[in-house]
């Protein structure tokens, strides 16, 4: 008969609270590989992940943001729709004065010349979005900016 140990969970208010990531897609984008794969790499890293899944449309993510309190929002396309849809998006959600300060970062194919598009990225932070990562860009750059977009709180596993 095999024997089982319990493991206590502190529920102390000094034990280090995890991350949260609301993941999510913009709301023209059906994908949901990209989404799946972002949110085992973030749980790995240490991450609680609130995945609300694909064509979401804007008041309902900016609603999911009010009730989950995220640290950081990712937005991932693959759709080639990224850029007009996130443009859209980022100014529901910074016209929002309870999100204003929210971390908000958006990646994938962002237009439909994907990578080759390069004022994708700079326009999308203008609009108003803490980081954008191309189609291209590297998983390590990605995770080290949501890792320095919660500093006071212990990330990794």
């Amino acid at each position: 008969m095999a024997e089982y140990t319990a493991v206590e969970v502190s529920t102390s208010p000094l034990a280090p609270r995890r991350p949260k990531v609301l993941l999510s897609s913009v709301s023209s984008d059906s994908h949901t590989w990209n989404l799946v794969f972002l949110q085992l790499l973030l749980e790995e890293t240490g991450h609680d992940v609130v995945n609300i899944g694909a064509c979401v449309p804007d008041d309902l993510l900016v609603a999911e943001c009010a009730e989950h309190r995220p640290d950081v929002v990712v937005i991932s396309t693959v759709n080639g729709h990224g850029a007009a849809d996130g443009k859209r998006l980022i100014t529901r959600i910074r016209t929002d004065p309870a999100l204003r300060g929210l971390t908000v970062v958006i990646g994938g194919k962002l237009g439909v010349a994907g990578a080759a598009d390069h004022s994708c990225a700079a326009e999308l932070v203008d609009a108003g979005f803490d980081a954008v990562f191309q189609d291209n860009a590297d998983v390590g750059d990605f995770l080290g900016f949501i890792e320095s977009s919660v500093p006071s709180l212990e990330v990794g596993v």
